[in-house]
């Protein structure tokens, strides 16, 4: 079993105690966000936990920790640095202090288990196409030495992204067309693998991989492992990645990116946060009388069950 720290709310960023109060105690809660009333129960030991995913915009306060973590956990990690600012990332630090932090994350766990991700690409009057390719031949400089792949996708126009970003500029498919093959021949001149993330065109011309994120390949080279037979996730359309749990929430990320799907609005995801309690099993709030707890049924895919690292975590 995949467990996924990071794909609802940036929990090394805001909930890192909490989450190495989950890893101390061996299991963690986490509600179903389509039945609020189901509670999964999901244990965290390396006997049926093959890999914890990480995905952060700020890894700076859980790097004293991260160490003690690879030692009992396979694991991969994913940091995603844009080439926006406040007016867009509000919350997020700065892409240079971004970029140290994602050098000193690499000096800890190694490149393999590294990808950057430049994602969502989006445009406003700003935030051109030039600007991209400035940024992200700057970032790919930095970065390419400590990192495993770059992964990129462009941005899903939801709804509610309408709402939040009124400056947006629709993206035609020669605007994707052009962005693909510039940062194509970007990463080509740093010799740097990158790939889509659930894309409906493949753009495999300009040496771009279409792949999934967290697919058994990039796991298996990450941490030395092989697996069995694994679902795919179809979490989403052309989705490629593996089956993984999330235990975090949605309207939980205190970031404010304008762009995030996984936030209503930015006002609920802060009323959400003072809910939290990192003694609590669950990343938001407490059980309620009404809530179900379900043991999830957990089971290793890995060709060899047995971890090199059965390390006791100390936090």
């Amino acid at each position: 079993m995949i467990i996924n720290t990071g794909s609802r709310t940036d929990t090394v960023q805001y909930y890192t105690k909490w989450l190495l109060k989950r890893f101390e105690e061996g299991f963690v809660y986490s509600r179903n966000p389509m039945y609020p009333n189901i509670v999964n129960y999901y244990k965290l030991s390396p006997d049926v936990v093959d890999c914890v995913i990480f995905c952060s915009k700020n890894y700076e306060p859980i790097l004293p920790y991260i160490a003690q973590i690879t030692q009992k956990f396979n694991t991969y990690f994913f940091y995603t640095i844009t080439a926006y600012r406040f007016d867009i990332e509000p919350n997020v630090p700065e892409i240079e202090k971004s970029v140290e932090t994602l050098k000193k994350l690499s000096t800890i766990v190694g490149k393999r288990r590294i990808a950057w991700r430049y994602d969502p690409i989006l445009l406003t009057d700003r935030y051109t196409k030039e600007i991209h390719y400035h940024t992200f031949d700057y970032l790919s400089n930095e970065l390419s030495p400590y990192i495993d792949r770059c992964i990129f996708s462009f941005v899903d126009m939801y709804k509610k992204l309408k709402n939040n970003m009124e400056e947006i500029i629709l993206l035609e498919d020669s605007d994707k067309d052009e962005i693909a093959k510039n940062l194509g021949a970007i990463s080509q001149k740093r010799k740097m693998i990158i790939q889509t993330c659930a894309e409906d065109k493949n753009y495999q011309n300009y040496g771009i991989l279409a792949s999934g994120c967290i697919t058994k390949e990039i796991l298996e080279k990450a941490n030395d492992i092989k697996f069995k037979k694994i679902k795919p996730s179809k979490s989403r359309k052309n989705c490629k990645c593996i089956e993984n749990r999330n235990i975090g929430d949605y309207n939980t990320c205190p970031n404010g990116c304008r762009y995030c799907y996984a936030n209503q609005n930015p006002k609920i995801a802060l009323i959400n946060y003072k809910k939290h309690n990192e003694n609590s099993p669950l990343i938001l709030g407490e059980l309620s009388k009404s809530d179900k707890i379900v043991i999830s049924k957990q089971e290793s895919y890995l060709e060899k069950s047995d971890k090199s690292c059965q390390i006791k975590l100390s936090f």
